[in-house]
């Protein structure tokens, strides 16, 4: 396969340095979500762990590195998961951590990153002005930025996901990948074109936050003015350049969704599958909902992603 920045033994390295905890998820097929979707579908799930989300296994290679080398501070930007799982990871290690969030953001996630003895610091705006302030902290205190996707370790800590997708037995046609700044997406990509390479990887973001979509099809960086969409955990609007590279050796498509499958599909997952997910998560049960003669006969693996969704939102959405 053509080159990415990630590297095949790094990620089967990083299994060693994550907490096993976050590791060898439930991987199923979920048969009672397969007459309203028209496919075969089989559902890893992300969400079973301290942080509810799959951030933590590149936050722990993250962390795991800054210790080795003495670093005692980190900060990041974060709409939620990220934060919480790097407040996670550094406290086990003696890591002080900063997390710069929206004022917006879900309040369940702040309260979390809190909980979990991060220093939290709440600016008006979204995720891109969070990143800038974020930058700001890094510079003038000398401390560690950890940038999600563009750090190539919270890349290769999502990859050890695609490592145990490719180990099951019997595969799969298709994974369907949350799409948001690029780190599960390309890490899990790149895994399956070098281990699984006849799985398609398709990538999914809402209509409402589509600027990593938009910058995979034209194949150069578009961003975007703001974004309007449930789906917080992937509502970017400036993408990583060389993220963006990554995804484009690794993505055989990005599709774009709209609200009402994303919502259709956290009750779909809730009614049949027993999950209570945030939007994110059913970001690929969505895809399906919206091109099922695409699948139709297929087996499609879609990584649930995350579950820290606040409960008033969710009830209002999914009418539980």
């Amino acid at each position: 396969m053509p080159e990415t920045r990630l590297d095949t033994a790094r990620i089967r390295a990083a299994r060693r340095i994550i907490d096993p905890i976050f590791l060898d998820t439930p991987l199923y097929r979920c048969e009672a979500l397969e007459p309203g979707l028209g496919c075969a579908v089989s559902v890893k799930l992300e969400t079973a762990n301290p942080v509810r989300s799959f951030k933590a296994r590149g936050t722990e290679v993250v962390a795991g590195l800054l210790a080795g080398n003495g670093s005692r501070a980190a900060v990041c930007a974060s709409a939620g998961n990220l934060g919480q799982a790097l407040a996670w990871s550094g406290r086990g290690r003696g890591i002080d951590v900063t997390v710069v969030a929206s004022r917006l953001a879900p309040a369940a996630k702040l309260g979390r990153i809190r909980a979990l003895g991060a220093t939290l610091e709440l600016v008006d705006g979204d995720i891109e002005d969070a990143r800038e302030r974020a930058a700001a902290i890094a510079g003038h205190d000398g401390i560690r930025l950890v940038e999600d996707s563009l750090d190539v370790e919270t890349c290769e800590g999502a990859a050890t996901i695609g490592l145990e997708l490719v180990d099951t037995v019997p595969s799969f046609d298709a994974v369907l990948i949350a799409l948001g700044g690029g780190a599960l997406a390309t890490g899990v990509g790149h895994v399956m074109k070098a281990l699984a390479p006849s799985v398609e990887v398709i990538c999914v973001q809402p209509l409402g936050a589509p600027a990593m979509t938009r910058s995979w099809r034209e194949r150069r960086v578009v961003t975007t003015d703001s974004t309007d969409t449930i789906a917080d955990g992937v509502a970017g609007r400036h993408p990583i350049p060389a993220v963006l590279d990554d995804l484009l050796l690794v993505a055989d498509d990005a599709v774009l969704v709209r609200e009402a499958s994303i919502i259709a599909g956290m009750r779909m997952l809730l009614d049949h599958a027993g999950l209570v997910v945030e939007p994110s998560a059913a970001l690929g049960i969505a895809a399906v909902l919206e091109d099922r003669d695409r699948f139709a006969g297929r087996h499609v693996a879609t990584v649930v992603c995350g579950s820290n969704v606040d409960v008033a939102a969710y009830h209002r959405w999914v009418g539980a």
